[in-house]
């Protein structure tokens, strides 16, 4: 069986604004691997990078942008990227299986 829990949050206003502000950075890291994805799959004659590639490049993208992404958890950013390759790899099976790729058959309609 599998139990679930859901936590009412109320954040402060300073912590309500640190939220937003780890939500943006997040988004920007996943946008930018995205178009990292993207590219080398466009110019590098259909080159995929991986999961693995973008995870060594933390440290390097931590350091050039400490303001921004160093100032969150390693583990969580790792996550942002793990949340990437999954959805990638969703649009794959989809792909090969016939359906239409840019739709989940979740939100699809």
């Amino acid at each position: 069986m599998i139990r679930t829990y859901k936590f009412l949050m109320r954040p402060t206003v300073g912590q309500a604004i640190a939220l937003r502000g780890m939500l943006a950075d997040h988004c920007s890291l996943y946008n930018g691997a995205l178009q990292e994805r993207r590219d080398a799959y466009r110019h590098a004659s259909k080159t995929s990078v991986t999961y693995g590639q973008q995870s060594a490049q933390l440290k390097d993208i931590r350091a050039f942008d400490p303001e921004r992404q160093g100032r969150w958890s390693f583990s969580s950013q790792q996550a942002t990227l793990r949340r990437l390759d999954k959805a990638f790899a969703a649009f794959f099976r989809r792909a090969k299986a016939g359906g239409e790729a840019g739709l989940s058959p979740v939100f699809g309609a």
